[in-house]
């Protein structure tokens, strides 16, 4: 006999109680070996004045169960509230977000009637990070942070995935035509991984041509691992596309921690009526199954649904006359799911799950640090109602016999030197100091131009020291330089 595995569970808000007893009523009905341990989330929490939405002995429950299936919950308007969602992700490492995005045609109505594909998306970093700063009157920055770390796991998931889940080809999808730091980082993990899974068909993307691709082809791709912000958008825009938004499930996965939801949200206008589809958080309970190893009872639930789906049975978000055969209730949706159990579907293509086997996920190992050379100094600087010219002449007054202006750039276009009168400027200029031939720059040296700069009255918001790692230049060109 199977263990019982404990696992935190959340009922959430609007519609999240309904979906989620009916979520729960399956589990238990198909046999799954789950203890329910429940904690308090969301607007309740909020509202009694904990602007992160869930309590200490709350992450106490999850951190100490490590699965956590969590239902939507409602985050109330106005400023102080925090998405519990980022929140959790962060908190617990989740840094896998996994979202299967299968056609159900012609069950459910949709233009792509063969789409399977699953969106790996990366959690934790790129823009996400939210670091924001209003730096002048006119600008305002979001630092997009990359890591190899993040890049390294994310990747390796999406192969692993494939591999568990007998998937041909991964694709990756990043914008390193113009960000040849940061998604150009990913790339190149990317196809560094690639190469220790020969059997695994890889191929990367431009994430505009991909994305245009995907929307007309979807089934063209399989997995596609993508970073943070792209995938958030992607895998909402190919839920939509297999159907319904509100049939998808997503799994969070971390190395000590996982959690897995439903994709749509609380939807309180539909709350206490019974007629909220349960099938979003049925697949992400699903996909909880199988991380757990409990992978026969996934297979049994997921063939029990498809064989609803095809039987016509739908809720009132899927139901189209001619095409559905019974309008049903959250309850009764849940019935009809158990009493399918054990059957299988006849046109939907049934599941086979890997019985008892979770995905094998090495830990990171850090690399041999890179010999870090620096090579120059960006000053960002604060100046309005001036042309570049008139800039550069006030700050070639920091040149020191070391360090030497060499460009200029607004919005990240190069306009001094030979900048063109036609490109708008802001008051926002990136002021780009390297040694000049024969010497070398210190930090001494930037603070003794930052200081000269004080005495000038040039008004200096922030530095970016530019380095070379083992050589390569590792900072932007100005763009046109």
């Amino acid at each position: 006999m199977t263990e019982k595995k404990k696992i935190t569970v959340a009922k959430g808000d609007g519609i999240g109680p309904e979906i989620m007893d009916a979520t729960l009523d399956i589990l238990f009905a198909a046999g799954a070996a789950i203890e329910v341990e429940e904690v308090e989330v969301g607007e309740k929490v909020y509202l009694a004045g904990n602007t992160a939405g869930i309590a200490k002995e709350a992450w106490d429950i999850i951190r100490r169960n490590k699965v956590f299936l969590k239902a939507p919950i409602t985050t109330p308007q106005g400023g102080g509230y925090k998405s519990l969602n980022v929140t959790t992700r962060k908190f617990l490492g989740l840094y896998a977000n996994v979202r299967p995005c299968t056609s159900l045609h012609p069950f459910v109505q949709t233009k792509h009637p063969v789409m399977d594909i699953v969106i790996i998306r990366e959690n934790e970093e790129d823009l996400y990070a939210g670091i924001e700063h209003q730096q002048t009157d006119e600008v305002v920055q979001c630092l997009k942070l990359i890591s190899r770390p993040g890049c390294e796991k994310i990747v390796r998931y999406a192969f692993e995935y494939a591999k568990q889940y007998g998937r041909k080809k991964v694709t990756c999808f990043t914008k390193d035509n113009i960000m040849k730091q940061t998604d150009g980082l990913f790339h190149k993990v990317f196809d560094e991984i690639a190469k220790e899974y020969p059997e695994i068909e890889n191929e990367h993307w431009i994430i505009d041509i991909g994305a245009a691709k995907m929307a007309d082809t979807p089934e063209a791709f399989d997995v596609i691992v993508m970073p943070n912000l792209y995938g958030d958008v992607l895998s909402d825009v190919a839920a939509q596309i297999t159907g319904s938004v509100g049939l998808a499930g997503s799994a969070n996965i971390g190395e000590e921690c996982a959690m897995f939801e439903a994709i749509h949200g609380s939807a309180p206008r539909r709350a206490g009526q019974n007629a909220a589809n349960p099938s979003g958080l049925l697949q992400g309970a699903v996909m909880m199954l199988n991380h757990i190893g409990q992978n026969d009872v996934a297979e049994k639930i997921q063939n029990a649904w498809l064989k609803t789906i095809e039987d016509g049975i739908h809720t009132y978000d899927i139901y189209k006359e001619g095409t559905s055969k019974q309008k049903s209730g959250t309850k009764e949706f849940a019935k009809a799911v158990i009493d399918n159990l054990g059957k299988k579907p006849a046109a939907l293509k049934e599941v086979h799950y890997a019985n008892g086997k979770t995905l094998n996920l090495p830990k990171y190992k850090p690399r041999k640090p890179q010999l870090k050379e620096l090579v120059g100094v960006d000053v960002f600087v604060h100046c309005a109602g001036i042309t570049p010219n008139e800039l550069a002449k006030q700050v070639e007054q920091l040149n020191t016999g070391e360090l030497k202006l060499t460009m200029i750039t607004n919005r990240g276009i190069k306009v001094y030197p030979d900048g063109f009168p036609e490109t708008f400027c802001t008051d926002h200029w990136r002021c780009r100091f390297k040694p000049v031939i024969g010497s070398t720059i210190t930090r001494q040296q930037i603070v003794e131009l930052l200081q000269k700069a004080i005495d000038k009255n040039i008004d200096t918001i922030k530095t970016e020291n530019l380095y070379a790692f083992d050589g390569i230049p590792a900072f932007s060109l100005g763009q046109g330089q």
